[in-house]
């Protein structure tokens, strides 16, 4: 069972005053489903102030933002400084209705093969006070999005048709979303496989924010908290890049980005190969197309002052 246990203010969780009560929930059942905590995280104080509405105040949150600006990872630590347990569930074109309802499976009972209704994530969450998040909402198949759009009202009541059961959620189930796009379609091509939303769908979310990548300052601070002993110069120029990336992405001259956690994978193997371009090669460039190898190598020239000597070292 939940109970509250600390009464605790914003400032305190996440770096930003609020009007917003926060209640730290203790876990009994569940607290392995609690995300882990990383000390270092940076909260945009908007985006948090919205999921922190959601916790509270029960409402039904989309986040959207683009790729690698860190819309899931936000979620997850706002839930685990509220040690709220979460499961996530990305709709990939291979996720089905039955996935999320359930279905009839063949198991063993005292010795005897009988077929018996396996519950999907969807009826196990609304039953326990989970808050379950849907990545990558407008990727999903239209027979999945129906499955959900019930759930997104104020009493969210779901019916088992297989059981002849109606379910009311426990009073700690929370649902949130994040997206790249906010259900209008993709227009730029950058987002290969999203999908137009239901408008009837897209209306019964309470709350939509949007999620931007953090400022180099606070990019840096997060990069030198995970590897302290990296050189904040070089961090900087890390960053630069990454910035240069993203600017590319967004207007469709590359398809990867490095996102947050790729500088600090580089900035990590930098300290372990002790050079820093074939920190880069690993980290980032061996992920990219051969075809936009110039590009990056420009963003990097244009960030340390040198030609890319890695450009074209990769490692099996």
């Amino acid at each position: 069972m939940y109970r509250e246990a600390l009464m605790t203010t914003t400032a305190e969780l996440f770096g930003f005053e609020s009007t917003l009560d926060v209640s730290v929930l203790a876990d009994g059942e569940h607290a392995g489903h609690v995300p882990e905590l990383d000390e270092a995280y940076r909260f945009d104080p908007a985006v948090t102030s919205a999921i922190l509405a959601g916790f509270a105040h029960d409402r039904r949150v989309l986040v959207q933002g683009a790729h690698g600006t860190g819309k899931s990872t936000h979620l997850e630590q706002v839930a685990a400084r509220l040690n709220w347990p979460m499961v996530r569930v990305n709709l990939d074109g291979h996720i089905t209705r039955m996935d999320l309802v359930g279905r009839d499976a063949v198991v063993v009972r005292e010795g005897m093969q009988v077929t018996e209704f396996q519950q999907g994530v969807l009826p196990w969450a609304i039953q326990r006070g989970v808050a379950l998040v849907f990545d990558e909402l407008d990727a999903g198949r239209p027979d999945v999005l129906f499955v959900i759009q019930r759930i997104l009202e104020r009493e969210g009541r779901f019916t088992l048709l297989d059981q002849n059961t109606v379910l009311t959620p426990h009073p700690n189930f929370r649902i949130f979303a994040t997206a790249n796009t906010v259900g209008l379609g993709d227009l730029t091509g950058l987002y290969h496989g999203t999908n137009v939303l239901n408008q009837a769908q897209v209306d019964r979310w309470n709350i939509v924010t949007k999620l931007d990548y953090l400022s180099a300052d606070a990019e840096a601070e997060i990069v030198l908290a995970r590897v302290p002993e990296a050189d904040r110069g070089l961090v900087d120029q890390m960053i630069a890049v990454a910035a240069m990336t993203r600017a590319g992405f967004a207007a469709g001259d590359v398809s990867t980005v490095m996102s947050p956690r790729t500088v600090i994978g580089w900035a990590d193997n930098a300290e372990i190969f002790g050079d820093v371009e074939q920190a880069f090669a690993l980290s980032f460039l061996n992920k990219t197309d051969d075809a936009e190898r110039p590009i990056f190598a420009e963003y990097w020239q244009r960030a340390f002052g040198t030609e890319l000597s890695a450009a074209d070292d990769r490692e099996s």
